[in-house]
């Protein structure tokens, strides 16, 4: 029996395993057990997510050589699966946030691709940090990677954590299977946003009309449990700036959930966004909601800041950002526009 976080569905890139033993398994190391239990598993990533603290029986964690018992319940967590396919270096510039042995920070402009996948096997920001890598003082004479633990979409802009190493990753991939990372963004709503604070919450899976989009099911059947927390910053009338607290994070989460209670992203052309969806029908309004959609040609969403314990020093670290130029931009318009109502 194994329960798998699918990386499809997901934004945070870690596999979760479960197994129970059966009642006539023989005693058997554990990490030999789960080599022959998960597909493509190697005996050296078992054993860093081991030394990681990512093996759990019974729910307290173990040794590699702990010896499996029938009926025993194991769950583990593994990182993102090493790279596929060749990623080459490409000199593109990128915002670095923070950097020590074990970690980088970088701000990610909207419009980048994260990672290499079909029809973005360039120009993505592990191209530009594989670049980086090789030419950096801290770096070059070292055997550090970028590895990823989770991912924001192409036009997203904002903070994203990545690991140096492979046990690093498994460390921090821990972090986000147990909702211990703190992550906030920022989004522009259509609609006025009756509560001034709320949870979102239901099952989010594809939708069967459309692969490409998200949905929020009843039925857990149909997705995975998806919960976002928001309350108002500030309001415009017809949009809505909030901030929302991921507490898991799903594919689309917040593009998603605000387009399942009524009021989708401004400017997200996937969730019908990019329509005038409120305000008045005179010629002026449209050519403003038009000019806002031509200073930011994307959702408006930003991660906005990230708080986590530090893999190896164990201190708690936090990280916030500047709201990019084409958001402050859009946001002001609406500022001015309020102000002359």
């Amino acid at each position: 029996m194994s329960e798998v976080n699918s990386q499809e569905e997901s934004t945070e890139l870690y596999e979760h395993f479960r197994f129970i033993v059966d009642k006539g398994q023989g005693a058997c190391r554990i990490d030999k057990y789960l080599m022959a239990k998960i597909e493509n598993a190697s005996r050296n990533r078992i054993q860093k997510a081991a030394h990681a603290g990512n093996i759990f029986v019974n729910d307290k964690i173990v040794k590699p050589n702990y010896k499996v018992k029938p009926n025993d319940i194991i769950s583990i967590v593994l990182a993102y699966p090493p790279k596929d396919t060749e990623v080459y270096p490409e000199n593109i510039p990128v915002q670095i946030v923070y950097e020590d042995e074990d970690i980088i920070l970088v701000n990610k402009n909207a419009g980048m691709v994260v990672h290499p996948a079909h029809g973005n096997f360039t120009g993505t920001l592990l191209n530009a940090l594989i670049y980086y890598f090789q030419n950096s003082p801290l770096n070059k004479d070292t055997e550090n990677e970028p590895y990823l633990v989770h991912r924001i979409d192409k036009d997203t802009s904002g903070i994203l954590l990545i690991a140096k190493n492979e046990l690093v990753q498994m460390k921090l991939a821990k972090q986000f299977f147990f909702h211990t990372i703190d992550r906030k963004y920022v989004a522009l709503v259509w609609g006025d946003v009756k509560e001034e604070e709320g949870t979102i919450s239901g099952f989010i899976g594809r939708d069967v009309r459309d692969r490409f989009v998200m949905k929020i099911y009843d039925e857990e059947e149909k997705g995975r449990h998806a919960i976002t927390h928001y309350k108002v910053l500030e309001r415009f009338g017809y949009v809505t700036l909030v901030e929302c607290t991921l507490e898991t994070g799903r594919t689309h989460q917040i593009r998603a959930h605000f387009h399942h209670i009524g009021h989708p992203l401004f400017n997200d052309e996937k969730y019908g966004g990019h329509a005038i969806l409120k305000g008045t029908t005179f010629t002026k309004y449209k050519q403003f909601v038009q000019n806002c959609f031509n200073l930011m040609p994307r959702q408006a969403l930003h991660a906005k800041s990230l708080g986590f314990i530090h893999p190896s020093s164990k201190q708690h670290m936090f990280f916030d950002s500047e709201y990019p130029e084409d958001m402050k931009a859009v946001l002001e318009k609406w500022r001015n526009y309020r102000g002359q109502q």
